[in-house]
């Protein structure tokens, strides 16, 4: 997939987000790279996304002006792990709520719950 056209569907998969989400969320870039920096990825995993800065939890309002926090997106591991389009857009919707998820100041484990929270079937 070109560039160009993967940038879209993480645009498209952040503006899924709740808007009372996206409102509170200053100060953050959403970036896509090709690849994760090989010093951030063990052998044998994958990393999709990457959420770099201070969590929103973590923040003060006397704190001094600071650099813009980064949420990025992976794109050739998202490709590589796709079974199809349908499953792409997906994996980067999962990996973009995930992200903002840590910007929110959320661990690991409370991401993945907040995930599978998510995807059950409203009753």
């Amino acid at each position: 997939m070109n560039p160009a056209d993967f940038d879209q569907l993480v645009d498209a998969a952040f503006r899924r987000i709740p808007a009372r989400f996206r409102k509170r969320m200053t100060n953050v870039a959403l970036m896509v790279e090709p690849e994760p920096p090989a010093d951030r990825v063990g052998p044998g995993h994958t990393l999709l996304g990457l959420y770099e800065g201070r969590p929103l939890t973590h923040r003060s309002v006397f704190e001094t002006i600071a650099m813009p926090d980064r949420i990025t997106i992976f794109q050739g591991p998202h490709e590589r792990l796709a079974r199809n389009p349908e499953h792409l857009t997906s994996m980067i919707e999962d990996t973009v709520w995930h992200e903002v998820g840590h910007y929110f100041g959320m661990n690991e484990a409370q991401v993945r719950a907040a995930q599978r929270r998510r995807k059950r079937p409203a009753k």
